[in-house]
């Protein structure tokens, strides 16, 4: 390892009458692993009296006794050189508008004031980089300097020079760094071309990004087209994209080697601007070991804030199924009279429980049965779960050699514009979400839909006969299809309820519908989003559902509440498909910031950040076992993910567009996609889980080969006249059920 030398802060004037300060991370370990403290370093020493002062204008008492307690500051005495950890690194990154200090906080307070007083405490795993304080030279340091975020600039004129220099170094790093350096021209780019408009710069900020745009990796096109849109102050503010940008820390994995280069090569040149920018608003994730390829950083890279921290996959996920309940399996009439036809002896059969032989033994990576609570189950859940266990005794085992029949449902005529589609478990009924507001069901096996009577009919019924839930039913209004009406938008995310009872629905509207599939009426209108809700989920236990939009925020809710009764916040664009874990003790949220996030149902925590994808993602199926999962996106490629290490494990390439649809085979062997390019691709999924070798360094530093095997792992691809698919389920016997809507 290269020693890493305690850096003096360097107070550099560039010319322009800006003063910048440079130094390095306080607290960051040396080689000798232990930490530093800068003593007696006055610029540090600044900035804590800034910091304190302000907090005693403001009457904070508590605050200050905090923070001189933790760096060692005694009330009388208050110049201690004692400064370890007091680096302001949490504070959020505010603009100074010309204003004091005073109308500066006044916008921030809260947050800001925890950060001012909590100490940042730095690991050598994972150094993130303090802010940079720089001091006005008189006596009483400038609070607007320590705490503005883009008002610190330097010469217009020298940006693209910084830049330029910059990118001329990592050119001529060995190749073994080149590519993780290279990881930092994009934020870096995006953050000088704001501080340019920031300060009204606005023809340099034209040139400046005219002239290095085109360096940036190609997926970050559509971000370069909003950003490029942006060229006077007043668009900042009101840009959501634009705002997250500035306030959630770009993320880059760096090994150790690869970051001293850097910070070495800056902090000779006293290139302040880009230093600082570093510092301010990006998160340096460093890790001891190999720098990886560019092949390895590609393949995580993409998204809107960077990669997820390694910190923020780190959480035990209890990915295992729970415990089914022993349910005795009756034989069947027909079966015993099979048996005699053929003149053989009646045999006593062994009763089949398929499910049962696996799930005797409690899981150990599975949760604790009573973890979340979960609804009792109701005799019609029993009966139904008998009759599943039947069904999958006729399964038919699918692989490379043995392809499933898909059967198509296209939706003719579809002029209302078809949105959203979803089978029933035992695909008996299929649901359409239109852009015209409505939500249609169908039946889609000979049984027609029927309404239960009227209050006052059924007050007539004989509730002890055996026939009794066949006699509630009202024959006159028996038909293959019904509408429901109620939304005032159009419907994006529908779901059937595991027991066929209910069905949820959610719209443009920012509404959440519950409707029920006895009456055909609506039920509930669950209201908590104040946007469009692309995606709705019911858990596989039923009762709790998902939802999440353009408002950034996944919502749990339980059918009985009005309230949700989870928020999941942290992406940073809307959230466009929402799917529960198998064993419904997790949500996985895709979004349109080109992550994927897996949260804790239980602690509302976030427990994976899954990067890689190049478009927003529209898709995400969980494999039987849970185990892994499956994502698509408009980059039209499919990426599978061990959930327990939180890695990526394949990568399917052959879609020429959105993925809509993805779903694993009964058994998981097989992965069947569907897509806006009109067809329908399976893959051999256990061969791409086969082929990846998982161990704990590998999961610490995503240095993860994936094999380039795309096209062996396709086994067939169907194409349909001309229908993009929305919509893949398979049936209890692993048939394949696929829907979309013919676009003539």
């Amino acid at each position: 390892g290269i020693v890493e030398k305690d850096i003096k802060t360097e107070i550099t004037n560039d010319g322009s009458g800006n003063i910048n300060a440079n130094s390095s991370s306080p607290g960051s370990t040396s080689s000798g692993g232990k930490s530093k403290s800068p003593a007696g370093s006055g610029e540090d020493q600044q900035t804590l009296l800034a910091v304190l002062q302000f907090l005693k204008r403001n009457k904070l008492t508590e605050s200050v006794d905090i923070l001189r307690r933790e760096a060692g500051l005694s009330a009388d005495d208050s110049l201690v050189s004692e400064s370890a950890g007091a680096g302001s690194g949490g504070v959020p990154n505010v603009s100074a508008d010309g204003g004091d200090a005073n109308s500066l906080l006044s916008r921030c307070t809260g947050p800001l004031l925890v950060a001012l007083a909590t100490p940042i405490y730095f690991h050598s795993s994972n150094c993130a980089c303090t802010v940079v304080a720089a001091s006005g030279g008189e006596d009483q340091p400038d609070v607007n300097v320590v705490l503005s975020a883009y008002s610190q600039q330097g010469d217009p004129v020298l940006y693209p020079l910084y830049y330029n220099g910059l990118k001329k170094f990592i050119e001529s790093v060995l190749d073994c760094h080149r590519a993780e350096l290279s990881q930092v021209f994009y934020p870096l780019f995006v953050h000088m071309y704001l501080e340019l408009v920031y300060n009204n710069h606005e023809n340099e900020a034209k040139q400046f990004f005219e002239k290095f745009s085109g360096d940036q990796e190609c997926y970050y096109e559509e971000d370069l087209r909003i950003l490029s849109s942006m060229s006077k102050k007043e668009h900042m503010k009101g840009n959501e994209t634009m705002l997250d940008f500035r306030t959630s820390k770009f993320v880059l994995r760096i090994s150790r080697d690869s970051y001293q280069l850097l910070k070495r090569h800056l902090q000779e040149r006293q290139n302040n601007q880009i230093w600082n920018i570093i510092q301010e608003h990006l998160y340096i994730d460093i890790f001891d070991g190999m720098p990886r390829s560019k092949s390895q950083i590609d393949a995580m890279s993409g998204s809107l804030a960077g990669e997820g921290k390694r910190d923020a996959n780190k959480a035990k996920v209890f990915y295992g199924l729970l415990k089914e309940p022993e349910i005795e399996v009756p034989l069947d009439d027909e079966d015993e009279e099979a048996e005699n036809e053929e003149g053989k002896p009646k045999k006593k059969k062994p009763k089949k429980d398929s499910m049962g032989s696996k799930s005797k033994k409690q899981d150990p990576n599975a949760p604790q049965q009573t973890r979340i609570p979960l609804p009792e189950l109701k005799d019609s859940d029993k009966l139904d779960k008998i009759m599943n266990m039947k069904e999958a005794t006729k399964k038919i085992r699918l692989g490379p050699d043995n392809l499933p029949s898909i059967c198509f449902y296209s939706f003719l005529n579809a002029y209302q514009g078809l949105t959203a589609v979803d089978f029933t478990d035992d695909s008996s009924l299929i649901a359409g979400g239109f852009a015209d507001s409505t939500v249609r069901v169908w039946s889609v096996t000979p049984k027609k839909l029927r309404r239960v009577k009227s209050a006052a009919d059924l007050s007539n019924i004989d509730k002890e006969s055996d026939d009794v839930l066949e006699r509630i039913m009202d024959e006159k209004t028996a038909s293959e299809s019904k509408i429901l009406y109620g939304h005032s938008g159009p419907v994006y995310g529908i779901s059937f309820s595991p027991d066929r009872n209910y069905l949820l629905s959610s719209s443009e509207d920012g509404t959440v519908r519950l409707w029920s599939l006895q009456t055909f009426t609506c039920l509930v209108g669950y209201k908590g989003h104040n946007y469009p809700v692309w995606d709705t989920q019911f858990s596989p236990y039923g009762y709790y559902f998902i939802s999440g939009g353009h408002d950034r925020v996944a919502r749990l809710w339980a059918t009985d509440h009005y309230q949700p009764l989870r928020m999941f916040a942290g992406h940073l664009a809307d959230i466009t498909c929402t799917r529960f874990h198998p064993n419904s003790n997790y949500v996985a949220t895709g979004s349109a910031d080109r992550t994927i996030r897996l949260w804790d149902v239980l602690t509302g925590n976030c427990v994976r950040i899954l990067t890689g994808h190049k478009g927003p993602i529209h898709s995400l199926a969980f494999s039987p076992n849970g185990k892994f999962m499956a994502s698509g996106a408009t980059d039209g490629r499919v990426l599978l993910w061990d959930v327990g290490h939180g890695l990526m494990v394949g990568e399917l390439k052959g879609h020429t567009d959105t993925i809509y649809a993805l779903k694993f085979s009964r058994d998981g062997e097989i992965l069947a996609s569907g897509s806006m390019d009109n067809t329908v691709k399976l893959w051999d999924t256990l061969k791409a889980f086969d082929d990846v070798e998982l161990d704990d360094f590998t999961a610490a530093t995503g240095h993860i080969h994936l094999p380039e095997n795309s096209q062996e792992l396709l086994l067939g691809t169907y194409m349909t006249k001309s229908t993009p698919v929305i919509h893949l389920h398979f049936t209890r016997r692993n048939l394949l059920l696929a829907a979309g809507a013919y676009n003539p």
